[in-house]
């Protein structure tokens, strides 16, 4: 039975040494209305980095921290098994690579009240270090590249199809579930879309304030997107549904293929039209995204913007592929990275 006025902040990681500390402070000294207490429950993915050994000694000293073991080291795995053992009658669900306001879980619990939605959360802002993180930063944050996603919207309150994290009345998972273990990513946003297709409501609100900071090099944003783009069809496939932001890398991506391969045959025409276009679309977009940030990342914008759109439409060709032939993800794209 869930207990009244306490939030269960849920949270899985694997070796996050260098982070774990900042993020413990951040969930531990949030400013709770009046008779809310917390408690903070962290899994485990098997790490070797001695952050186990850091919770351990946290949680020594805090009996709000929580220690779980997720043995199978996928991100919607270790949500589960933190979600099976908390007891709040709220549950918070944050990641080590973000920091929180002092009030964020406050301002989730206000907008649950206000908006009456079974999940709330606030706007995705992500600041960037060093040269490439600011402009793989920026480029995040841009509407332009972001194919006019709400969650990037800093000053947009309403309704959502999706929300960055996430804070639900347990009776939300009663009602909807828990997350899907068969999904490496996009189980947050394969859980909102059962919320809504099954006559729930998702609300972001503004005042609900965090910073994610994402990656600092081309490779690691590769990687990244890749991974995103690998696992959303498999969304598709469980829901027949996906927007449309999410199905155009693909298919250029699929189109620069048989363009390629039309140019091998001798007819060069396409492919060099294609190319032609995506580089007026990259410059587009760059500018767009410089002007409204720093015209100093204006030559490191186009890489990352492609690294980003290609990386996801690669792994969405392959993902399609998979879902199709074998039903299932490969192993080479299960891991517990944020």
């Amino acid at each position: 039975m869930a207990v009244e006025h306490l939030v269960s902040i849920i949270v899985p990681c694997r070796n996050e040494a260098a982070h774990i500390d900042a993020f413990c402070a951040d969930a531990l000294r949030q400013a709770l209305p009046p008779q809310w207490q917390l408690e903070l429950i962290v899994a485990d993915g098997d790490s070797s980095d001695g952050t186990r050994a850091r919770l351990q000694q946290l949680a020594a000293a805090d009996a709000r921290l929580h220690i779980v073991d997720n043995p199978a080291r996928f991100v919607a795995s270790g949500l589960n098994r933190a979600l099976a053992v908390s007891r709040g009658s709220v549950v918070v669900r944050m990641d080590v690579h973000t920091r929180y306001a002092p009030d964020y879980v406050a301002q989730c619990l206000a907008a649950l009240q206000r908006s009456g939605a079974d999940n709330v959360g606030g706007p995705w802002r992500a600041e960037g270090l060093g040269g490439w993180g600011r402009a793989i930063a920026a480029a995040f944050q841009s509407r332009w590249v972001a194919g006019g996603a709400r969650s990037r919207d800093l000053g947009y309150e309403g309704e959502v199809d999706t929300v960055y994290l996430g804070c639900w009345p347990r009776a939300s998972f009663e009602r909807f579930g828990i997350f899907d273990e068969a999904l490496v990513r996009n189980q947050d946003d394969e859980h909102n879309l059962r919320i809504v297709r099954g006559g729930g409501r998702v609300w972001q609100s503004a005042a609900i304030r965090s910073t994610y900071r994402p990656r600092d090099s081309l490779a690691a944003l590769w990687r990244q997107w890749l991974q995103y783009g690998y696992w959303k069809p498999f969304v598709m496939k469980k829901h027949s549904q996906a927007a449309l932001r999410h199905r155009i890398p693909g298919l250029f991506v699929a189109l620069l293929l048989l363009a390629t391969l039309a140019a091998l045959a001798g007819i060069t025409a396409p492919l060099w039209v294609l190319l032609a276009a995506y580089a007026l679309l990259l410059a587009g977009l760059s500018v767009a995204v410089a002007a409204g940030s720093s015209w100093a990342l204006l030559w490191r914008l186009p890489l990352v913007v492609a690294a980003q759109q290609l990386g996801y439409g690669v792994g969405t060709l392959v993902g399609h592929w998979d879902a199709w032939r074998h039903g299932r993800g490969r192993e080479r794209f299960a891991s517990l990275t944020r």
